[in-house]
């Protein structure tokens, strides 16, 4: 099933927590060999998990992290902003109506199912929270993953070509995205709400989350 954490709250979570940022270590460290911090227990962490950033967490029956991505208001601090400003022309990509989503990260073994609930949920932070648009920094891999979900970004800006491509983007979660993403992950839209629902609670309950 689907979780919505935010930072402060992952602690009452430890499995799903040492398990999250394990496999961020397993994924961007050892197999992407991207320049990231491992630290002593083994954690991907980096500056922005420290921001109360809110998580969506696909959460696997034994309540270990099956797969995760991050999301932050762009109204503070980004890692478009802070780290990848070259690739939108040093224009800053702030609004209330956008936030940063990142760390897009499959356990190993995870099946399709996952990174399809991944999107999910990300379509259920937009709705929710009267979102347009997300923005992140994309590579090579991510490319396929938004063709297959019908959430294709625009592309503000890129840098290399092949597998050592980046780019930043917006995406949006069309209406026509919806039964594409629902029919992977094999449920109907009335349990997604049902899992946003459990994390939140009630609209009121979620803008006193967001203050």
């Amino acid at each position: 099933m689907l979780r919505y954490l935010y930072g402060k709250d992952l602690v009452r979570h430890p499995r799903l927590l040492d398990s999250m940022f394990r496999h961020r270590a397993e994924q961007f460290a050892r197999r992407l060999k991207w320049d990231v911090t491992v630290d002593s227990r083994g954690y991907e962490r980096d500056a922005y998990d420290a921001l109360n950033p809110l998580y969506v967490i696909w959460q696997l029956p034994d309540g270990s992290h099956g797969g995760s991505m991050r999301f932050l208001p762009t109204l503070g601090p980004t890692m478009v902003a802070d780290h990848f400003g070259h690739l939108s022309g040093g224009v800053r990509i702030e609004s209330p109506l956008i936030w940063e989503c990142t760390r897009f990260c499959l356990a190993p073994g995870s099946d399709r199912r996952v990174a399809a609930a991944l999107v999910l949920g990300a379509g259920e932070i937009m709705e929710n929270f009267h979102l347009s648009h997300f923005v992140g920094v994309f590579d090579h891999r991510m490319e396929r993953i938004y063709r297959i979900h019908g959430v294709v970004p625009d592309v503000i800006g890129t840098q290399g070509s092949g597998a050592g491509m980046i780019g930043v983007g917006l995406w949006e979660m069309k209406p026509e995205a919806w039964p594409r993403v629902l029919a992977r992950v094999g449920i109907g839209r009335a349990t997604s709400r049902a899992w946003f629902a459990a994390s939140f609670g009630a609209p009121a309950a979620r803008r006193a989350a967001c203050a």
